[in-house]
């Protein structure tokens, strides 16, 4: 999936539902050195599904071992926490880079962690 800004047709609409996703690579063994990479990211807007949605994902990771790591791909349909909130889920691998890949597996924060009401007294 994966669209550039140019072929989104959302690109120019102000966001509405974003998620944020930060998480950690498995480590790999066998290549020059033991490693794993970070990454974070915001998922692109909500793309309708069936009776739920899904985001497009895209990252890239940090630069350990001299080198880095891509992944563009879709998170899972929506999971429901409760209170009218919900976080997406991905299970994959990276791309293909100096003989390697990493696996990952991530849930997505909640979407708008801070849209509910004050109660806070002055």
């Amino acid at each position: 999936m994966c669209n550039s800004a140019n072929s989104n047709p959302n690109y120019h609409n102000p966001q509405q539902h974003v998620h944020e996703i930060t998480g950690s690579t498995a480590t790999v063994n066998g290549c020059r050195e033991c490693h794993n990479h970070r990454f974070c990211t915001v998922s692109g807007e909500a793309i309708r599904m069936g009776n739920s949605h899904v985001h497009e994902v895209k990252f890239r990771t940090d630069f350990s071992d001299g080198h880095f790591h891509e992944f563009c791909g879709t998170s899972s349909p929506a999971i429901d926490v409760g209170n009218g909130k919900h976080v997406h889920f991905a299970k994959t691998f990276t791309d293909m880079l100096d003989g390697h890949r990493h696996q990952f597996q991530v849930a997505s924060l909640i979407d708008s962690p801070t849209d509910f009401e004050c109660n806070c007294h002055d």
